[in-house]
């Protein structure tokens, strides 16, 4: 099976792609025909494997992750492709490995799903993982928010070295408490910024309340977000304060540099004599955002952001990263098997920044849906079009002149994406 299985797999590869098939299959074969691919791939790498996963920000922090640690001269392996299953890790392997199945790699950092990372991290112990949140995001998938919770803390019990949690998230935080021998790191908030990035629980207290009873003091953090400024971000750690620049778009997105900081220098070490920090932080400032998460784009010459949300915390912080006015808006809300079917989270969302300029266009599946939410909060509405493309036509054709956003769910983002590669005078502007 060792001398046949990968050569097998890179020829599945290859008819694959001839004929545009997923990026997944080849990975799928290989699992059933060699099950110990993968562990036998990876178990070779002088610094192991570490695991990113969460509900929100897993593909954007991996990227983040990947090229600090490119930044410190180390050959990294990752499943670029953003399949974040088993077999895709299995794809992805086998379109870095050698026809022997060596691996050309220092270290591996992998974007997994929270259920799948579950049978991953079973066949293969990570050395490291970078737990992000817990949100209610695709509920009709897991059920209940505590049920992927412990999905994160079986990955946490399966790490043989570090786990990174999120201090601010209470059910990450506590994972801690079950876990045995492994080596604890946090990232955190500033006190100040607290109430800009709620958690799952925030969002659905009362506001003023009193915080939940029995909640243990907060530790430490090895690195901790101070400020965020338009284009620039303040972290603290050793002791000291640093301020980089930031390319990439979005509050959420610069709380999860900490994260990804936080996982590089447990990689690397976290001391001034095993780690770089001036191209930790260079490395920093100059990542861009994954694919359609936080994408600056420029269509006719007008800026175009496209924001992914998927849950009511990434959609108040996605709302929160824009001026209230100046910008032609649109929405497009799917609800299609990869966006979760349960749209309800969207009455949880407050829209009322959006009063000053209203809402241009609405698409999608759920786009009605999106209307009615929108009129409760007394927001404007220029359209209603559930078919994305005449939609978006609409909207770029209308708005020509000014700034424009757009909020959008994971199948609505790839559709929007899809029909913005058509468009010869768009341009990618990180």
């Amino acid at each position: 099976m060792l001398y046949f299985s990968v050569p097998l797999g890179k020829l599945v590869r290859r008819v694959s792609r001839l004929r545009g098939g997923g990026s997944a299959l080849p990975g799928l074969v290989v699992e059933k025909i060699d099950p110990g691919f993968m562990r036998r791939t990876l178990s070779t790498l002088p610094h192991g494997v570490a695991v990113v996963s969460g509900t929100n920000g897993k593909t954007t922090t991996t990227k983040m992750v990947v090229e600090l640690l490119e930044s410190q001269g180390l050959k990294v392996f990752t499943n670029r492709t953003g399949s974040n299953f088993t077999r895709g890790v299995a794809a992805a392997l086998l379109g870095e490995v050698d026809w022997r199945g060596r691996l050309d790699a220092d270290v591996a950092v992998l974007e997994l799903d929270e259920a799948h990372a579950v049978h991953f991290v079973n066949s293969v112990p990570p050395r490291y993982c970078l737990l992000l949140n817990v949100l209610r995001d695709q509920l009709d998938r897991f059920g209940e928010i505590d049920k992927t919770a412990q999905l994160l803390q079986h990955i946490a019990a399966k790490t043989t070295g570090t786990v990174v949690l999120n201090r601010e998230d209470p059910r990450v935080a506590r994972i801690a408490e079950s876990l045995t021998g492994q080596d604890v790191k946090y990232f955190g908030l500033d006190d100040s910024l607290l109430s800009t990035f709620p958690n799952d629980d925030d969002m659905r207290t009362a506001p003023g309340s009193p915080a939940p009873a029995g909640l243990p003091e907060k530790p430490a953090a090895d690195v901790v977000l101070r400020k965020v400024g338009a284009d620039t971000a303040e972290f603290e750690y050793d002791g000291a304060t640093v301020t980089t620049g930031m390319k990439l778009r979005g509050v959420y997105n610069i709380f999860n540099a900490a994260a990804a900081l936080t996982l590089a220098r447990s990689i690397c070490g976290s001391g001034a004599a095993t780690a770089n920090h001036d191209a930790l932080l260079e490395a920093l400032s100059r990542v861009a955002p994954a694919f359609g998460r936080g994408e600056s784009l420029t269509v006719d010459g007008q800026p175009l952001d496209l924001v992914l949300v998927k849950n009511p915390s990434g959609f108040r912080l996605g709302l929160k990263s824009f001026p209230a006015g100046g910008y032609a808006t649109m929405i497009a809300i799917n609800d299609n098997y990869a966006d979760g079917r349960d749209m309800s989270w969207l009455w949880d969302v407050e829209f009322e920044s959006l009063r000053e300029g209203g809402v241009d266009q609405l698409t999608g599946s759920r786009a009605y849906d999106m209307a009615l939410r929108l009129q409760y909060d007394d927001v404007l509405i220029g359209n209603v079009e559930p078919d994305i493309t005449p939609a978006l036509a609409a909207f770029i054709r209308e708005a020509q002149g000014k700034p424009k956003r757009i909020f959008c769910t994971y199948t609505a983002m790839l559709a929007i994406r899809r029909e913005l590669s058509k468009i010869t005078t768009v341009e990618v502007v990180s």
